[in-house]
């Protein structure tokens, strides 16, 4: 499916095979081969190796497979694309990355906008044309793409045009935006209609990296994920051959955006691979799923545990009787949610754990093997064990950290927080499990000082700097707190300077700063005024007396 359209080069890392990347970068600034995690390849059909381009096997291979006619892509709205149609945009889209923005292999291409169609197929087109992607969230402020941009050295951007004013105004150095869904002769899609409807793809190795996915890190500066094209077929060929076993006729939707590995294996790879079709949803949540359920026949759908609750507490009629499949992750899902889903809808939720330095869904269970109140069992092809904090295996009913290998492993662009994700070998996933004697996978809480709300995380020392850059604020905490909806909230301790007003309206005005300098899902949902936030006699913040339900902080 790929042609030689580049020279190739010598790899820097050995073991690696010659790259189809002009542009190295991305090799150039993995980690050291020995900072890398072992890797499972197992079965058989995950050893790949030699050329290989995941946007031409997911999209091109797919059409000779299961033919140009059968339905990609649906849009409330719209008839939906074919295949065929889908193969056609993708390849022109290549060719004005190539023929008249310039992209070459290897090179970074951020990707913004909404969860549509046309991002998508963007997405599609970095791949066979050898770029990188780096997709980010559409509602991500200037200061947050500015940081992504300078990590990953981005030179170009596709953008919705609805999407582009926060990322004009990052400035980043360099960066070239050309967006699409607008209306004048430079809009990517009026490009895209003039060039040749087919593109022989980019004959990248299977070790060339796809995209570079960021995430949060408990010091609020991002870290950017690198996977290879390999990883990007081989969540498919695991979690989602082995344990959610789609067919050709299935719809997929959900309510993570595209710029989440977990929506992007979930809206895109997931349904591409197996040929089947995926609903794309600009806003998704529970009161936009459930008619889209109903009207579009969705039986593969893609949701935290909090959308469940939600969903539930919906009142009038709810149509889910072509929902074959309901998967949960992001967070924890309790026992109770997962009994309340089951007795309303009859459908067992498949809980899975994933990670974006995993890419995608591990451990997990489903049908009969499902176990509620626990995430499952090592998804085929992925091993996990629990182990103390020097990586000693601990017997089964004893808590300690998830250590996870498989064929996807955490390789973190040119960061120094590589050694403590990746340690004797395995990746440490930053959760407390327990493993019971079973065999099954029990989650107990989060090691770290990451919180997960409704699915999302959120660095609490991120908050705490955009608080800190509000004049009347002299000090803050952030740290989560349980909530029965979201699994988690975000609370701010909050000290200001002598004279302000410690009210609600303070509070609400410093919810609006914090929106306006982070993606708003950041922004702390409870914010409370001290005196002085508690701290040891050395002067170190004592986070555990702000996390301990009814204990005074004063």
């Amino acid at each position: 499916m790929t042609s030689p359209s580049t020279p190739p080069t010598t790899s820097p890392h050995p073991g690696l095979s010659p790259s189809g990347h002009r542009d190295t970068f991305a090799r150039d600034h993995l980690p050291p081969a020995a900072l890398w995690p072992g890797l499972v390849l197992d079965p058989p059909e995950l050893r790949r190796s030699g050329p290989l381009n995941c946007g031409a096997e997911l999209l091109d291979a797919t059409v000779e497979r299961f033919g140009a006619d059968r339905p990609a892509f649906h849009s409330p709205g719209q008839p939906p694309w074919s295949y065929g149609e889908l193969q056609v945009t993708v390849d022109r889209i290549a060719h004005v990355l190539t023929d008249d923005l310039g992209v070459v292999p290897g090179n970074r291409v951020l990707l913004r906008g909404p969860t549509t169609r046309h991002l998508a197929a963007c997405w599609l087109a970095v791949m066979k044309a050898g770029g990188v992607a780096v997709t980010v969230l559409a509602q991500a402020r200037p200061g947050e793409l500015a940081t992504m941009c300078e990590i990953a050295e981005v030179g170009h951007a596709l953008c919705d045009v609805r999407s582009v004013d926060d990322l004009a105004k990052a400035e980043a150095p360099g960066l070239r935006i050309t967006t699409f869904g607008g209306d004048g002769p430079d809009d990517l899609l009026h490009r895209a209609a003039a060039k040749p409807s087919s593109y022989e793809a980019v004959a990248t190795a299977a070790d060339d990296v796809a995209l570079i996915a960021f995430t949060s890190g408990t010091t609020g500066r991002p870290k950017g994920c690198m996977h290879f094209h390999r990883d990007v077929l081989a969540i498919a060929d695991t979690f989602s051959r082995h344990v959610l076993k789609p067919t050709p006729d299935d719809v997929f939707a959900g309510s993570p955006p595209l710029g989440f590995t977990f929506g992007l294996g979930g809206l895109v790879v997931f349904p591409l691979r197996a040929g089947a079709s995926a609903l794309l949803l600009e806003q998704a949540g529970p009161r936009q799923l459930l008619p889209a359920i109903a009207e579009h026949r969705v039986s593969v759908l893609f949701t935290a545990p909090t959308a469940y609750r939600a969903m539930l507490a919906e009142t009038g009629p709810r149509d889910l009787s072509s929902l074959r499949r309901c998967v949960s992750a992001g967070e924890n899902l309790p026992a109770a949610t997962w009994h309340a889903w089951q007795e309303a809808t009859g459908l067992r939720v498949i809980n899975g754990i994933g990670a974006t330095e995993l890419l995608h869904i591990f451990i997990s269970a489903a049908d009969d093997a499902i176990r509620p109140g626990t995430t499952g069992l090592p998804v085929p092809g992925w091993q996990a064990r629990i182990v103390d904090a020097d990586g000693t295996e601990l017997p089964d009913g004893e808590p300690g950290l998830l250590a996870v290998r498989g064929p996807v492993g955490c390789r973190y662009l040119a960061d120094e927080r590589q050694t403590d994700y990746v340690r004797h070998g395995w990746n440490i996933t930053g959760d407390t499990y327990v493993r019971e004697p079973d065999g099954y996978f029990r989650y107990v809480a989060r090691a770290d000082d990451m919180i997960i709300s409704a699915g999302y995380n959120i660095a609490g020392p991120e908050v705490e700097d955009a608080l800190l850059r509000h004049p009347d604020v002299t000090e803050a905490a952030v740290v989560g707190r349980p909530d029965e909806e979201r699994g988690q909230i975000a609370v701010a301790y909050v000290v200001l300077r002598p004279g302000a007003r410690r009210d609600t309206g303070t509070a609400d005005a410093l919810r609006e700063f914090v929106k306006a300098e982070l993606v708003p899902y950041k922004c702390p949902r409870v914010i409370e005024f001290l005196d002085a936030l508690p701290r040891t006699a050395t002067g170190k913040l004592q986070r555990f007396r702000l996390r301990e339900p009814g204990r005074t902080v004063e």
